[in-house]
C-alpha cells in the first residue's frame, strides 16, 4: 500500500526508531520507580528525552516537559488543568476537536466562555484573533498547523497582539517536527506535541511543554515514584502531571525521532514542500477538482471532487489502487464550515519526508483513472 495518511499517524518509522523500541523490550525496569541500576538507566534516558524536546522547541527546561499518551491528553492538561471559573478563551476555526471539545465541555459546565476567530481569505489574521480578547480573557489557543489545509498561523505575530497576561497555548500535533518552533522566542506558554506524526515516534508518545506562567493542575492521580508519603500529588513538575508508569518504549522512540528532526528538519520540510508542490501543480488543471491547500512543509494536501464525496473517493483509492488517504472532516469541523466543505469534508493526502515523487505520481494517475470511470 502507498501510505498517504501521515497526518493521522506517521506510517514510516526510521530504522533507528524501530530498533530503539525493540531494545526497550529487553529492559523490564520501570524508570524512576526503583533504585537499581536498570531503573536508573531508564530514568536517565527519559530525562535525556525531556532535555532534547526542551532544546528542540526552545522550551523552559526539562522539568517543564511532561509526557502524556497523546497530544489530546496534553491539550486537556493545558486547558482543563489551567482554566478557572469565569475565564474567557480565544481560539480559531482551524482547531482540531482536541481543542474544541475540551473548551466546549468547560463552557457547557459554566466554567468558561470562548470565542472563535474566523478565516480571512482562507488565512488566519492575527488581528482577527486579538480582536476577540476581552477583559477576562485568560488564554488563547492556536494550532501550529491545520491538519486539513496545512495553514500555519503566525504565532509570533499573534503573541505580539495579545495582552501580556494572556497565556498562548499551541497545538503542535501537525506542526511539531515539521516547522521551526521556538517557545521562548515566540512567547508560547504551552506546546502540545504528538510524537507519532512529524517526530517519527510510535503511538503513545506525546508531551506537554509549558512555561513558568503555567501552573496546570493534574487530571490523573496516583504513583509518581516521588513523595510516596504524601497522599496529594507532588507540587513540583513534571511529577505533578505524570501519575502512573510512563511508556518507556514510546519515550525512547520519541527521543530517537527528535534527534533525527534536530539533524534534518530543514531538509525534511523542503522535501514535503516539494511533494505537495508537485501534487498541487498536477491537480490544478484536472477538471472537477477543487484544491484546498498550497505547497507546505507539513506535507498536507486536501482536495475535493465535484461528483464524488470525499469518503467515496478515499474508499476507491484504497480498494482499487491500494492508496491510503483520508476522507471526511478530519476531526476539525469548524475549518470545514469556514471553507464551505461541511458536512461532506475533503480528501486529505499527507506525506512523509521518507516518500518520493513516485508516490505523488501514483496518486495523480489513480485520480485521473477514477474521474474517467
Amino acid at each position: 500500500m502507498i501510505y498517504l495518511d501521515n497526518a493521522a499517524t506517521g506510517g514510516y518509522k526510521p530504522a533507528i526508531v524501530q530498533n530503539a523500541v525493540l531494545a526497550t523490550m529487553k529492559v523490564c525496569a520501570n524508570p524512576g520507580r526503583s533504585g537499581h541500576r536498570l531503573s536508573l538507566a531508564c530514568a536517565e534516558r527519559v530525562l535525556a528525552c525531556r532535555e532534547l524536546l526542551s532544546e528542540l522547541f526552545g522550551g523552559y527546561g526539562f522539568e517543564r516537559v511532561a509526557f502524556t499518551r497523546s497530544c489530546t491528553e496534553a491539550l486537556n492538561v493545558a486547558l482543563i488543568g489551567t482554566l478557572q471559573k469565569g475565564d474567557h478563551v480565544v481560539t480559531t476555526c482551524l482547531e482540531h476537536n482536541s481543542v474544541l471539545r475540551p473548551l466546549h465541555v468547560l463552557q457547557e459546565a459554566g466554567v468558561i466562555t470562548y470565542d472563535v476567530a474566523p478565516l480571512t481569505n482562507g488565512r488566519l489574521d492575527p488581528a482577527a484573533v486579538s480582536s476577540l480578547v476581552k477583559e477576562n480573557t485568560r488564554m488563547c489557543v492556536v494550532t501550529t498547523a491545520s491538519n486539513v489545509t496545512g495553514e500555519a498561523p503566525d504565532l509570533k505575530a499573534i503573541r505580539a497582539r495579545l495582552p501580556e497576561h494572556v497565556l498562548l497555548v499551541a497545538d503542535g500535533a501537525q506542526g511539531g517536527g515539521h516547522l521551526p518552533i521556538h517557545m521562548r522566542e515566540w512567547g508560547l506558554d504551552a506546546l502540545a506535541l504528538a510524537g507519532h506524526k512529524g517526530l517519527f515516534a510510535i503511538q503513545g508518545a506525546a508531551a506537554l511543554l509549558f512555561s513558568e506562567r503555567m501552573d496546570p493542575r493534574p487530571l490523573l492521580f496516583g504513583g509518581t515514584g516521588s513523595e510516596s508519603f504524601n497522599l496529594n500529588m507532588p507540587q513540583f513538575y513534571p511529577d505533578r502531571l505524570e501519575a502512573g508508569t510512563l511508556s518507556y518504549p514510546a519515550i525512547c522512540s520519541l527521543f530517537e525521532g527528535a534527534l533525527l528532526v534536530k539533524a534534518h528538519r530543514k531538509e525534511y520540510a523542503e522535501k514535503l514542500f516539494e511533494l505537495t508542490a508537485v501534487l498541487h501543480a498536477a491537480l490544478l488543471p484536472l477538471k472537477g477538482f477543487r484544491l484546498f491547500f498550497v505547497p507546505n512543509p507539513c506535507g498536507i494536501a486536501a482536495f475535493a471532487h465535484e461528483s464524488l464525496s470525499s469518503e467515496e473517493l478515499a474508499g476507491i483509492l484504497s480498494e482499487r489502487f491500494d492508496i491510503a488517504v483520508r476522507g471526511g472532516l478530519h476531526c476539525a469541523p469548524l475549518v470545514h464550515r469556514a471553507l464551505g466543505t461541511f458536512p461532506e469534508g475533503l480528501v486529505r493526502a499527507s506525506f512523509s519526508p521518507m516518500q518520493s515523487l513516485k508516490d505523488v505520481d501514483a496518486l495523480v494517475r489513480a485520480l485521473k483513472q477514477i474521474t474517467c470511470f
